[in-house]
């Protein structure tokens, strides 16, 4: 099928647009049934892409809704950027970050060695003081 560019008239301005060859591809690629029906400037206002141009939310003079809630595993009172699901845990900054906390394998490694080492006997105490201080060291 072979596309020529055609010349629409917009819905809102009532101003003339061009719906180019490869538009109209794009169209039939896609499957859509209808031509536009606005142009480029009028469909930008309409869908608020003017919004979106800015650097977030505050650009656009909008502030972001905050939820005052109870975090589920302290039980703090904290404020939420969304709006809880029932059901849901909801946890305060502290609690997200520290259960988000990565742990490397090294990390849990030392660790499970200086539990290992502490369960051997008292002469071998001191390294596994020193295991744990160093595993603990690198995590904070």
């Amino acid at each position: 099928m072979e596309f020529i560019d055609r010349i629409l008239t917009c819905a809102d301005c009532g101003g003339e647009f061009i719906f180019t060859a490869g538009e109209q591809l794009f169209f039939f690629d896609k499957q859509f049934k209808n031509d536009p029906k606005r142009c480029k400037p009028c469909k930008s206002k309409r869908s608020g892409a003017a919004l979106k141009t800015g650097t977030g939310l505050a650009a656009a003079g909008l502030s972001r809704t905050e939820t005052r809630t109870e975090c589920s595993a302290c039980g703090i009172e904290t404020t939420v950027p969304f709006k809880p699901t029932q059901g849901r845990p909801v946890l305060c900054r502290q609690c997200f970050q520290s259960k988000r906390a990565p742990t490397s394998g090294a990390l849990v490694t030392a660790a499970a060695t200086a539990d290992m080492v502490a369960g051997a006997g008292p002469e071998h105490a001191a390294v596994s003081a020193e295991l744990l201080t160093a595993a603990h060291a690198t995590q904070a």
